[in-house]
């Protein structure tokens, strides 16, 4: 079949303009990096940036798996033909939202564009916020039992009209914090940010026209939404897989909580029943959950690696019903807590890996460690507030092609710099290094975690700490083990060595004394004893294994000093070990009670 010249042409024009927008989109990155005063925006690029349709879906983004409904609820409240050019929209409410903003720090931030009178596309953007207000400085807190705990929450309000500030809503907003400087100053950066984007945009309609703009942003969506398709037909089967996966505990209480999820491939439409998920939690770690996320997260995992692929709305449309029960951890009702919903978020993305490893016969990826954080609040000498909230990587899956990937701060931000973190808190990082043994052994191996000494400089301070998988550590898929769990140690090595609950808050520690944080591993992937025994080697002498579980996981016999494998006694050794992989591997710390997985039904 042949294809004119205007077809042709009308290719690459959208190409293109799906190239400009994305540059759009990374400077206003650029310009938020540059211009943010906080650190969890200015070091640890804890934000988003979006550019989407008149209709509020998703063009192009940051590849964040988060919800895709970030103007539904501004759309309910300013219709489209109430809406001027120069009007900023602003919102953090996550239950008012229906969960397009899913924890109170988070502000976005939404900007419509203009084409000839009319609304032609949006430009987005969320920041994460130092201090918003709530029961503790940095407004998050394991120990929460409430969303009005958390911070102030702002319903979709038009914070700039016809290009005309509010500012007795700035002021309101900023008197809540207790630092009201750095959060002017990120609320400055981010409506910067914005009106930069609108401004490209415009830009690229004056080069390309507006009806170009308008079929490239669908055409945009369409290429993601086929490709999406074609993967599910040829990839999943028909059929129904079911699994569940358990976080350790909503640090209000000592339970566990778990994700149920159900996939069912039905006459070429994949749907997902989140509805036997348990009951909404106590504590922070609920998760008001839109149908994009599990879309998205699908979305992204089975289009990897394909050609001119990104995320937006094509997943959303290429992929059927998605069900959650209210009063679930999933849809929970207010005013229950939400600042932990990561943990949470994180067990969905693991059991729809879970459904996708029965389905494709083990050709998932294994689980990866929910992303650790700890803060420590104290009094500087001169009576000003000190704060630091650091976020710290784990390991993530092996792929069933790949390694997990060590030390990894969620997916698109970055760990503080050791000499940012001295420099600006009241602490001292004495180790930071890999957690060995910490990645699930497998053909493919988990990525490791860390561990982290932090020393306490001033007088007394209290520390909060947030580590999952460590009861229920991330699993081992076609037979690769789980990960390795991590923990916290105040004066590890002495006579007041003591350990504390990972999900927890409010321990007081003191000048002088040290705090451990490990963090836990990804599970692995394939069965162990299939690792190339160099391979396994080449991570002795990096670190990630140790030459004990060398042996005792992978088979690999070292000599004394590590340097050397003695084939004759790994060849033995590994004929001797049973080969049966299992689907799906737990390590010792998992209860699999009522777990749905294939062997424990």
């Amino acid at each position: 079949m042949k294809t004119s010249p205007d077809d042709a042409n009308q290719r690459f024009t959208v190409e293109l303009i799906k190239g400009a927008l994305n540059a759009s989109r990374r400077e206003m990155e650029a310009l938020i990096t540059r211009t943010s005063m906080s650190p969890f925006i200015r070091e640890k690029k804890d934000f988003f940036t979006a550019i989407l349709n008149p209709q509020g879906e998703l063009v192009v983004s940051t590849s964040l798996t988060l919800a895709g409904n970030l103007i539904d609820s501004i759309l309910d409240s300013y219709p489209l033909h109430t809406m001027k050019n120069g009007d900023l929209y602003w919102y953090n409410d996550p239950y008012f939202t229906s969960g397009a903003v899913s924890h109170l720090p988070d502000m976005v931030f939404v900007m419509p564009i203009f084409s000839k009178a009319r609304v032609i596309a949006f430009v987005e953007c969320w920041g994460h916020l130092w201090d918003i207000g709530g029961r503790v400085p940095g407004s998050i807190s394991p120990n929460a039992k409430s969303v009005y705990e958390e911070g102030v929450m702002i319903p979709p309000v038009r914070v700039i009209q016809a290009g005309v500030r509010n500012e007795e809503v700035f002021r309101i907003f900023t008197r809540n914090s207790r630092f009201p400087e750095m959060l002017e100053g990120d609320l400055n950066s981010l409506m910067a940010a914005c009106q930069l984007g609108k401004k490209r945009v415009e830009d690229c309609i004056n080069v390309y026209g507006e009806n170009n703009l308008e079929l490239a942003l669908e055409k945009t969506i369409s290429q993601t939404e086929a490709a999406l398709k074609s993967q599910i037909d040829q990839l999943i089967p028909e059929g129904e897989w079911a699994f569940r996966d358990r976080i350790d505990s909503d640090a209000v209480s000592d339970r566990s909580y778990y994700v149920d999820a159900i996939l069912r491939h039905k006459r070429g439409e994949l749907t997902i029943d989140f509805t036997q998920t348990d009951k909404q939690a106590a504590g922070p770690i609920n998760f008001i959950m839109d149908e994009s996320v599990p879309k998205f997260m699908l979305g992204l995992y089975l289009t990897h690696g394909m050609d001119g692929v990104i995320m937006n709305a094509g997943f959303t449309r290429a992929l059927g019903a998605i069900k959650t029960s209210p009063g679930t951890l999933l849809a929970p009702n207010s005013p229950a807590p939400l600042g932990l919903r990561s943990h949470t978020m994180f067990r969905v993305n693991s059991a729809l890996f879970g459904c996708l490893a029965q389905a494709m016969d083990g050709a998932a990826s294994a689980a990866s460690s929910v992303y650790v954080l700890y803060y420590l609040r104290g009094k500087r000498p001169n009576g000003g507030e000190d704060l630091c909230i650091e976020g710290l990587s784990v390991g993530y899956g092996a792929r069933n092609f790949a390694d997990g990937l060590d030390a990894v701060y969620y997916v698109a931000q970055e760990n503080y710099p050791v000499e940012f973190a001295e420099m600006e808190f009241g602490l001292e990082i004495e180790q930071f290094s890999v957690h060995c043994d910490s990645g699930g052994a497998g053909r493919y191996r988990g990525g490791c975690g860390i561990m982290r000494d932090v020393r306490v400089l001033l007088d007394e301070m209290t520390l909060g700490i947030r580590i999952d998988n460590c009861r229920y550590p991330a699993f081992g898929t076609n037979g690769g083990k789980s990960g390795m769990p991590g923990g916290v140690i105040i004066n590890p090595g002495t006579t007041g060595e003591r350990r504390i609950k990972p999900l927890s808050d409010g321990t007081v520690v003191k000048k002088g004394d040290l705090i451990r944080i490990i963090t836990p591993g990804g599970g692995g992937w394939g069965s162990p004893l299939d690792r190339p025994q160099h391979d396994v080697l080449d991570d002795v002498l990096d670190g990630y294994v140790s030459i004990k579980q060398a042996k005792n996981q992978y088979g690999v016999v070292l000599s004394k000093d590590g340097l050397a494998i003695d084939l004759y006694e790994t060849k033995k050794l590994r004929a001797s070990r049973p080969r049966a992989p299992e689907m799906f591997h737990r390590g010792e710390y998992y209860n699999a009670e009522d777990d749905r997985t294939p062997q424990n039904q």
